[in-house]
């Protein structure tokens, strides 16, 4: 059995932080073999046993944030302060999940002549491919609430950030997690990731990444009608009415755009301006852009760390040419490390590359709106469907404008996407199904239905 040595390079300074072995097919295999034998024990374990056991796992990472958090500065770039809420998140989800394996209740339902109950079983392996942009939080969405239900769990990190993966597959050991339970293969998407998708014991895959890799991925897994979780991309507006809180509004778009860099999907790089408010507007968004620090990751002032590899940079920048409408930009350090600095565009037009497709950058374009009606249209203009913002101090416009707005998850006079107990996905091609939330265990179940006769 082969494994390929890699180089996990920081994004930071570009230096090597360590060397992972990725596996291929082979490995993979041996590692979904040995989770399918121990899914027999694992869904066999009281209820009770196995939510002390996620607790427990949840205590081992409470005591390890502050190694999580370094790890993850590293290896992905993300600011220390955004890296400690990130394992935090992962514990949260852990404790809360924790309490569904004695939760997740059947239903009786009434018929003639018997009793007919229902129950959720457990799918069997579970396949979780996590992206580079949050690797920590996004795999335990798919690991937490999988390991509740019963099933065991193979989590395929992104081959550029795999660290913060293997010290939970340690924590979990420690924890008490049998190690097959729980596994972490590294390993690329073209080797390991397509065979743990296409391999006939995996019940089901979770994918969070681009929307054409999730096409990919629905079209191998259709093949044996496998049961598919997808997280896929977005091209999020932050619509602004005129009778909003300027100041706030604009102070707050330069952290919903360019947090982690701009490379999250649930980006708010689209922003709608009514025109009456836009030339106020853009005088104090200036400021907010040019005063974003961009800087080491591990000094707690640094709002923004660096993009996570050199040829990441190279497609963001090729976004931004010498006939671009760069309205104003802010400063990134020179020297070794992936540096973006944060760019606003503007004017620009409904039909630019910049407003349409996914830079997954920190970069953001802005466009004037004239009312209600035109800001639901630009913003469904599009074929993702992920989150938004929007802001108003008129409460009915805020519903209306909510329920007419495509998209999986919105903020009114806010910026918050993800809560780990609430749902979280996409409309049409920002993905299928839904993560986090009281219902997510059942995602990872199959519901049978007995019926048990009473009448001779």
């Amino acid at each position: 059995m082969t494994v390929t040595p890699f180089d996990v390079i920081s994004p930071v300074d570009e230096t090597i932080v360590e060397t992972v072995p990725l596996a291929g097919r082979e490995e993979v295999d041996e590692r979904v073999d040995r989770a399918h034998r121990a899914f027999e024990t694992w869904r066999r374990v009281a209820p009770g046993d196995r939510a002390r056991l996620l607790r427990r796992f949840a205590e081992a990472v409470d005591a390890d944030i502050e190694t999580l958090a370094a790890l993850e500065v590293r290896n992905a770039g993300h600011t220390i302060g955004n890296a400690r809420w990130e394992a935090g998140n992962v514990r949260d989800v852990l404790n809360y999940y924790a309490a569904a394996p004695e939760r997740l209740s059947g239903r009786q339902i009434p018929v003639a002549g018997g009793i007919d109950v229902t129950f959720h079983e457990p799918l069997g392996v579970v396949g979780v491919i996590v992206p580079w942009n949050f690797p920590m939080p996004i795999a335990s969405w798919g690991f937490a609430p999988a390991l509740a239900a019963g099933n065991t769990v193979i989590v395929k990190p992104a081959q550029y950030t795999p660290l913060s993966a293997l010290r939970l597959e340690r924590l979990a050991r420690d924890a008490g997690i049998p190690e097959d339970v729980f596994q972490v293969v590294p390993g690329t998407g073209a080797e390991a990731g397509e065979r743990l998708i296409g391999h006939p014991l995996v019940r089901k895959i979770v994918f969070t990444g681009s929307t054409e890799v999730g096409k990919r991925i629905m079209r191998l897994c259709a093949d044996q009608v496998k049961r598919l979780t997808l997280e896929l991309g977005g091209k999020n507006a932050n619509i602004v009415f005129a009778d909003a809180d300027l100041e706030r509004a604009a102070a707050s778009a330069p952290g919903a755009a360019f947090d982690n860099a701009g490379q999250d999907c649930c980006s708010r790089s689209r922003v709608l301006v009514q025109r009456g408010a836009f030339k106020r507007f853009m005088e104090l968004l200036e400021p907010a852009v040019k005063n974003f620090t961009v800087g080491d990751p591990d000094n707690p002032a640094s709002a923004m760390g660096p993009l996570i590899s050199a040829r990441h940079r190279e497609t963001v920048s090729s976004y931004i040419d010498e006939q671009t409408a760069v309205a104003f930009r802010g400063t990134a350090p020179d020297g070794p490390g992936y540096w973006f600095p944060p760019t606003v565009l503007a004017p620009v037009s409904a039909q630019d590359r910049q407003w349409r497709e996914e830079i997954f950058g920190p970069v953001i374009a802005v466009m004037p709106f004239e009312d209600e009606a035109d800001a639901i249209r630009l913003a469904n203009d599009t074929e993702y469907g992920l989150s938004g913002s929007l802001w108003t101090r008129d409460l009915g416009r805020a519903l209306r404008v909510a329920r007419a707005w495509e998209t999986g998850n919105l903020s009114v006079n806010s910026h918050s996407s993800v809560r780990y107990w609430t749902p979280f996905g996409g409309f049409k091609q920002s993905g299928l199904g839904r993560e986090l939330g009281p219902d997510a265990v059942q995602a990872f179940t199959e519901t049978k239905n007995v019926f048990i006769a009473t009448e001779e």
